[in-house]
């Protein structure tokens, strides 16, 4: 009965993988279910891989999990262990996440991928030998070593298959007991038995966190925003040694919008009137906000216009003051530790003051702002205001106003989504000048795709998208300059990685934006700190005969399927702000290499 089942079982798992092999032009959307209990997924070359950690390899790969499905016990699981009662008991009832298999499961998966590789199988009867992708089956760490990851990796020659790469990754913890930790000539050793090498090779990874250690005015900053440095070194001495100044280094930057201890979080705020009136054009239903101040929107637009009267009735057109153009907008006066960074400019025009006194005071309502274009049309009509404005706007109301000049301007009918569309007109070309003044001024970029970012060739809501993805640019460099130092020389490959990101992709929050750097440029801020990963590859040999074996320590649990009963307490555990108590996972990776004779 048994003997006869196994091929059938056998076929049935190369049958599984060979639906995908006929789909590597266009990587199915949903896993390929097998016997029930596994869901088989095809991971490409472009998505992250899961086992980045302690595997290489950077092109397709089959991850296999438990099919989520799948209520009933799995039949060709006998009896588990105590241990493994006591871990099943751990997992989640519901969980969203990806799901581990028995330790057992996964190994009888690993056979019949190894068996239908094996090219010294004829009753098999296969006749075609194709090399599948790599496999990587998550595990429930069920066994005495808490395995939570087997692989395997075809070794080839050309198209022959010569052998398999087997890969075994268990995991501990967390604990904060440094001395269970490995010692560093014990792994060498251990390596150059399992693997007959007489020379291995070292190399580190340490991950640093740098927001946690720093502060803007003695706040310490918690958000969805992360800014660490990823440092690779060769030659370890030692576990946990701090890397050595001559390391490559990796600055990594995920930062969302809107922290209200940004220096620049009242233009954030600027930027959400300017969106919610995009929103309102495109919808038609305009979210007002709530006015901040007693006096109107229409008060404050009149007392302009009587103050323009004046100044030009005083004294000519030709011998006007600058104090107009200089009338300070809330927008720029930002927070005064940014001043240096972020100054107010001193060149508003007429246009970006009444945006400025516009959305200062909050216009609560699209009658409000019917009444105060009207206002401004009337005392262009009448000649009693003749405002400067930049060269180069193309909104509604620079128009008039430059037709104003002549003595005649044509009728505007105050209706539908004209004066929405008039007002986000002038927030848009103020803010856009706000960003390119910054970008030019501190950062010192040339702005290389300028035309691009402030481009009235593109609709108006692909413009404030544009902007949007200024604005977060933005954040960037100013979080950079206050909480990291950064002078001139690192803003400006920062800006322009940015700028290439942004100008071939949509805007994108939690995207990583990556900048090499030399360790010294950071290093005061992680000397001191405790690793948030930190890890060592033990290595030797060559091409496919190269074997390794991998040590790694992580504050985190160092794969999404794995679940603990301690959840929470790794993550900082510190006593009285110290962080020797830190809790770490300890994960070891090892391979060993099968040669089919």
């Amino acid at each position: 009965g048994i003997r006869s089942k196994k091929p059938l079982c056998t076929l049935t798992f190369y049958f599984s993988f060979r639906i995908y092999e006929e789909g590597r032009e266009s990587i199915p959307e949903h896993p390929y279910l097998f016997e029930t209990d596994v869901e088989i997924c095809l991971i490409g070359g472009s998505c992250k891989s899961p086992v980045e950690r302690f595997w290489n390899g950077n092109n397709m790969m089959y991850i296999l999990q438990k099919a989520q499905h799948n209520e009933e016990s799995d039949p060709m699981e006998e009896s588990k262990t105590d241990d493994a009662i006591y871990a099943s008991e751990l997992l989640p009832k519901e969980s969203s996440g990806p799901v581990a298999l028995s330790v057992r499961r996964a190994k009888q998966l690993i056979s019949l991928y190894t068996m239908v590789q094996n090219p010294n199988m004829p009753h098999l009867k296969i006749s075609e030998l194709v090399v599948l992708p790599p496999l990587w089956i998550r595990c429930d760490g069920s066994d005495p070593e808490h395995t939570c990851w087997l692989g395997a990796e075809p070794l080839k020659a050309g198209n022959k298959i010569t052998g398999i790469n087997f890969y075994m990754v268990t995991c501990d913890g967390p604990a904060a007991d440094k001395t269970c930790f490995a010692n560093m000539e014990e792994l060498k050793v251990a390596h150059k038995m399992k693997h007959h090498s007489s020379i291995v090779m070292t190399k580190g990874f340490a991950q640093y966190e740098l927001v946690r250690a720093a502060a803007i005015e003695d706040t310490i900053i918690e958000s969805e925003s992360n800014i660490y440095v990823d440092i690779t070194w060769n030659t370890v001495d030692k576990i946990l040694e701090t890397p050595p100044l001559i390391s490559a280094a990796m600055l990594n930057i995920t930062l969302e919008s809107g922290d209200p201890r940004s220096p620049v979080y009242q233009l954030y705020r600027e930027l959400q009137f300017l969106l919610a009136l995009a929103e309102g054009l495109k919808t038609g239903v305009t979210e007002w906000p709530e006015p901040l101040e007693s006096e109107s929107a229409v008060e404050l637009v009149q007392e302009f216009l009587t103050d323009l009267k004046k100044k030009m009735d005083g004294y000519c057109i030709s011998g006007h003051s600058n104090e107009t153009e200089k009338i300070k907008c809330d927008t720029a006066a930002v927070d005064s530790s940014i001043k240096s960074i972020f100054s107010e400019r001193g060149d508003l025009d007429f246009a970006e003051q009444l945006w400025c006194k516009m959305r200062s005071k909050c216009v609560s309502s699209y009658q409000e702002l019917i009444v105060c274009f009207t206002l401004i049309i009337k005392s262009l009509e009448h000649g009693e205001i003749q405002p400067w404005i930049h060269q180069g706007s193309s909104s509604l109301l620079s128009k008039l106003i430059q037709q104003s000049y002549h003595g005649k301007i044509e009728v505007v009918s105050l209706s539908g989504i004209t004066p929405i569309q008039m007002l986000l007109e002038i927030g848009l070309d103020k803010m856009k000048k706000d960003y390119v003044s910054f970008f030019i001024v501190k950062s010192g970029s040339c702005l290389l795709f300028q035309d691009y970012f402030i481009s009235t060739s593109v609709d108006l809501q692909e413009q404030v998208h544009r902007v949007q993805k200024l604005h977060h640019m933005l954040e960037i460099m100013v979080s950079c300059t206050v909480l990291l130092q950064f002078k001139h020389e690192n803003l400006f490959p920062l800006t322009q990685i940015c700028m290439k990101y942004y100008k071939e992709n949509p805007l994108n929050e939690k995207h990583v934006f990556q900048l090499p750097i030399r360790p010294a440029l950071v290093k005061k801020f992680y000397q001191n700190d405790n690793p948030e990963i930190w890890k060592v590859d033990i290595s030797s040999g060559h091409g496919q005969k190269e074997v390794k074996t991998t040590w790694q320590v992580s504050t985190n649990p160092p794969v999404e399927h794995m679940t603990s009963n301690t959840t929470g307490l790794f993550s900082d555990s510190t006593v009285n702000g110290s962080s020797e108590e830190r809790m770490y996972f300890i994960t070891m990776a090892k391979c060993s290499q099968v040669h089919f004779t």
